[in-house]
């Protein structure tokens, strides 16, 4: 199902499997749905055509007819689909007590089943007549399909990834020069303590917020507090305070409650005393700048820093109002940095054009007019991985790129520009990435809840029997990143967790999403018209009525609604054939004065997904088990549900159950028929039985499991049910509370368990020793060898051995490891021929160890998070506090974290230690951020029979976090 060919994908195979013997059509039916699959073949095959063509190329008739074609095919997946369900739920088991009642139960079932027959053959007889029609209007008005230019072929390899801030060309000699010496933060007036307000201005695609993101990561651990707060075209005064004090770490339950003037207020205080930065990106209006700036203590004189960014000079004018602010105007970059930019999306060196393309570039990146968003979208459209484009094809993307940008037309051609790069994706990335319209301005768009609605939505399509959905999805999730179409947001592994839309991708899709009636996008003012809703109510003053459009509600397939755009959701009632349900975040708790009943879900038999995370609910329906088509349910982060009902066990084609920040056991044998699931979060176990039924999900690839009570024979099942999960990917081992059993799961993996070769992630919180990790490399290295991220909470000692056979993991980017003994050897050296992947490196041996890094540790590591034992580092050896950091570590980009444990140290000898640490870190390079975190000294001149080398815990430390 796309945006092009409507329900035709998912409507074809449905029609095939309706001929099948099992369900005893008609003869003349069979005839009916035969011939409905040939002509919609055909028409399939010409709606992907026509959506190869632009929008602005295509004859109106074309429109009309594809439209036509699309629509019906909805209303006929909606027709088969009432069928299947009908059926199949005749064919479920009854609860028979005797010969008679069974008798009654099968005389209803052949009644309704002849019923259900009779409606089908109407409705595909009816369906029929209307294709007919469809096709012979079609023919009278000649309407003739067009033939593309064949497109350009991207590489589906993911070999150009959405540069990062630090990586665009010309972002560091802006940010080092003119808008740091606006902001005084180098130079002579670094002393400045007065309170400087500097607004980036600029037209769309330049790069505002991205030059903005790398000032505030360079210089944000300068400050007491800081904030990154996104506003966008049509925010809400009272949510940008609350995000902005959220982000600066005042997180109170009560800011829900406070008016906008009293969140000023709140602000206000709490900023008084402190030196703060604050960057508020992408305003649009005079009156809310004028609102947020009361805020922002004026006569704070400790050095305090705001920085707001906007496309509108008047708006960049009223933000810096006073002597002591600055306009800074953004510059397009200059033709070398075009060049470097275009070249290096391309062909990864700068240098690196044929001379038979250097014309060709020149005149592209003329029009691109300097632009980094054009640049950088129409470079990823001629990036292969595989061969180079020929010439032909750059002149036909050359000549499809208008007049240029220029200030005066930058919105039409940047318009033109991002048309061109979605008309060149394929039909089902088009689908996919004009399905992000239904979330707001600004939003982070988590990747695995997306690709979960794709999956739910029917935009993806199994390749070939037995293949996972959601890897397919993550592939289209990563070609739409090497299209520069969205942008990734990583996390220490360096992996895409998440994405944004650019807002003038966003402002395209909105608009190419409305032309097709794909999504609507409603605040409760205007009508329903399409088959696809995304609420989102900004105004939480406006008073708004359910809606009420009864008719359109019949045939709505999706539905997301973001708060507090809850309120206008009618009764759940009233949909017919609705496949995706998002309320995530919307208070669906008893205080709650929402009048939707959650207990209507059970109507809706045509569900795919069901998002209910963080609704407060403590209870689901009974009902719930109506849903047999539900593939998706995610119930996370509500603390209040600890139990799911029986009839769960209805959900044979769940693949997908998120209970994380639940409290849920779930009852005994419902597991063991969950068989299509492939995704199990936040499961708590505390029966054998339970632990044994996991052994039947044979597709699971990612398992969070917590213990709620161990015992031997508990962890025997788990590990028992786990050896017969060949195609885990990922396994999460937790307990609740922190197990204190000598009976240790980790003893059991290492004795009994093989890891598969496709494990990617592991991570245990269970009080555990390294002699699982041991016993795996010793068996078989290789069933780790894609292992990438490595997570162990509590792990009682560490020995050079063990740091040197994690070393040797060629497929690890992410380590973290925390001691909860101080067993560990005094001496720990990361050498250089380890690690040879490692992003983010996390080792925590508390007190009793002294971690060095040997030159060329690390060589790839972005992020370093490290301990330092005081005393047995001045105890041992000659080289005092010298870990190794200064010279070394090259990679590092992020931050670096050192926890001092000064327990038994003296407070000079702790200053010391702090003093070495952060002269070594402030000679690196890359300036990374510092964060060091320290424990309690004893006072100089203290005896030593009271040193004291024991363990503290992590609220001891004292938060001294600086840069």
């Amino acid at each position: 199902m796309n945006i092009v060919t409507g329900a035709m994908g998912s409507l074809i195979p449905k029609l095939g499997e309706l001929l099948v013997e099992e369900y005893k059509l008609h003869k003349r039916v069979k005839k009916d749905v035969e011939f409905l699959r040939k002509e919609l073949e055909s028409m399939h095959a010409a709606l992907i055509k026509v959506g190869e063509v632009p929008q602005d190329k295509l004859d109106r008739q074309v429109k009309l007819w594809a439209d036509e074609v699309r629509e019906l095919s909805y209303d006929m997946e909606d027709v088969v689909d009432k069928f299947l369900i009908r059926v199949e739920g005749i064919q479920q088991p009854h609860d028979n007590t005797g010969r008679f009642k069974e008798l009654k139960n099968k005389m209803v079932g052949l009644f309704k089943k002849g019923k259900n027959h009779h409606r089908i053959a109407d409705a595909i007889k009816e369906i029929k007549e209307q294709l007919e029609e469809v096709a012979a209007r079609r023919d009278r008005n000649k309407v003739i399909v067009p033939n593309p230019t064949e497109p350009i072929a991207i590489d589906p390899c993911l070999r150009a990834l959405y540069p990062e801030a630090r990586e665009l060309v010309g972002i560091y000699g802006k940010r080092d020069q003119e808008l740091m010496r606006l902001l005084s933060m180098e130079g002579d007036d670094a002393s400045d303590k007065r309170l400087k307000k500097v607004s980036i201005v600029g037209f769309g695609g330049l790069g505002k917020t991205t030059l903005a993101r790398a000032v505030y990561e360079k210089i944000k651990g300068d400050f007491d507090c800081r904030a990154f707060v996104p506003v966008g075209q049509n925010p809400d005064m009272k949510k940008v305070l609350r995000d902005i004090l959220i982000d600066l770490g005042n997180p109170h339950s009560d800011l829900a409650m406070l008016d906008a003037n009293q969140l000023i207020k709140k602000l206000h205080e709490f900023l008084e005393n402190k030196r703060y930065l604050v960057i508020i990106d992408d305003i649009w209006d005079e009156k809310l700048w004028e609102g947020i700036n009361f805020a922002f203590p004026n006569r704070n004189n400790l050095g305090s820093r705001l920085i707001t960014t906007t496309r509108i000079v008047s708006v960049s004018n009223s933000c810096c109002s006073s002597n002591d602010d600055s306009v800074y105007q953004m510059e397009p970059l200059s033709v070398d940095d075009s060049r470097r930019l275009f070249c290096k999306r391309i062909f990864t060196d700068e240098n690196g054009c044929p001379n038979e393309f250097e014309q060709v570039s020149r005149d592209i990146l003329k029009k691109c007019g300097g632009v980094p968003l054009a640049i950088i979208t129409i470079a990823s459209a001629l990036a292969d991985g595989q061969k180079m484009k020929t010439k032909y094809e750059w002149d036909i993307l050359l000549q499809s790129l208008g007049s240029g940008l220029t200030e005066d037309n930058s919105l039409e051609e940047m318009r033109r520009i991002l048309a061109f790069s979605y008309s060149n994706l394929p039909s089902h990335l088009k689908t996919c990435l004009l399905y992000l319209c239904i979330y707001p301005e600004d939003s982070t768009i988590y990747r695995d809840k997306l690709i979960w609605k794709w999956v739910a939505e029917g935009f993806v399509h199994h390749q070939n029997q037995g293949s996972s959905l959601f890897l397919l999805g993550l592939n289209y999730f990563n070609q739409l990143i090497n299209r520069s179409m969205i942008q990734p947001i990583y996390d220490g592994n360096g992996e895409a967790y998440a994405c944004r839309v650019h807002d003038m991708v966003l402002d395209l899709i909105c608009n190419l999403s409305h032309e097709a009636k794909f999504v609507n996008l409603l605040d409760g003012t205007r009508n329903i018209s399409c088959r696809r809703l995304s609420l989102q109510k900004r105004n939480e003053d406006h008073q708004a009525k359910p809606l009420t459009d009864i008719k359109s509600m019949s045939r709505m397939r999706s539905i997301t609604i973001f708060p507090p755009a809850i309120k206008l959701m009618p009764s759940l009632s009233r949909f017919e054939v609705l496949r995706v349900l998002d309320l995530s975040g919307c208070n669906l708790g008893e205080n709650s004065s929402l009048q939707l009943n959650l207990k209507d879900v059970g109507h809706l038999t045509h569900l795919r997904y069901l998002g209910l995370e963080g609704t407060k609910i403590s209870k689901l329906p009974t009902d719930i088990g109506k849903l047999q088509f539900l593939e998706v349910l995610d119930l996370g982060n509500n603390r209040n549900l600890n139990e799911l009902p029986s009839t769960v066990c209805n959900f044979r084609r769940l693949i997908y159950l998120n209970l994380v920040g639940c409290q849920v056991v779930p009852p005994v044998g419902v597991l063991q028929n969950l068989t299509a699931i492939e995704v199990l979060r936040g499961i708590l176990v505390s029966l054998n039985i339970i632990a044994q039924e996991l052994g039947n999900l044979k597709r699971l690839r990612e398992l969070n499991i917590l213990f709620n009570d161990g015992s031997l024979e508990l962890y025997e099942g788990f590990v028992k049910s786990l050896c017969n999960l060949h195609h885990i990917e990922s396994l999460i081992i937790g307990c609740n509370p922190r197990e204190t059993s000598s009976f240790e799961v980790m003893d059991l993996l290492g004795e009994r368990w093989v890891p598969p070769v496709h494990l990617r992630e592991f991570e245990s919180s269970m009080p555990s020793e390294l002699s699982a990790l041991r016993g795996w490399i010793k068996r078989d290295p290789s069933h780790l060898s894609n292992l990438s991220e490595l997570i162990l909470w509590l792990v009682k000692d560490v020995q050079q051995d063990d740091v040197e056979i994690i070393g040797g993991l060629l497929c690890l980017r992410r380590l973290l490891i925390l001691t909860s003994t101080h067993q560990t050897q005094r001496l720990l050296v990361i050498r250089a021929d380890g690690f040879r992947c490692m992003v983010e490196f996390h080792l925590d041996c508390g007190s009793a160890t002294q971690i060095l890094f040997e030159p060329g540790a690390l060589p790839r590591a972005e992020s370093v998070v490290i301990s330092l034992g005081v005393r047995v580092a001045k105890e041992d050896g000659n080289r005092g506090f010298d870990l190794g950091l200064q010279g070394n570590l090259l990679s590092l980009r992020r931050d670096v974290c050192v926890y001092m444990y000064c327990g038994g140290a003296r407070v000079g000898e702790a200053k010391e230690a702090e003093a070495a640490v952060r002269r070594a870190l402030e000679a690196h390079p890359n300036h990374p951020g510092i964060y060091i975190y320290k424990t309690p000294c004893i006072a100089e001149g203290a005896h030593d029979d009271d040193l004291c080398v024991d363990e503290v815990d992590d609220d001891d430390f004292s938060d001294d976090e600086e840069n």
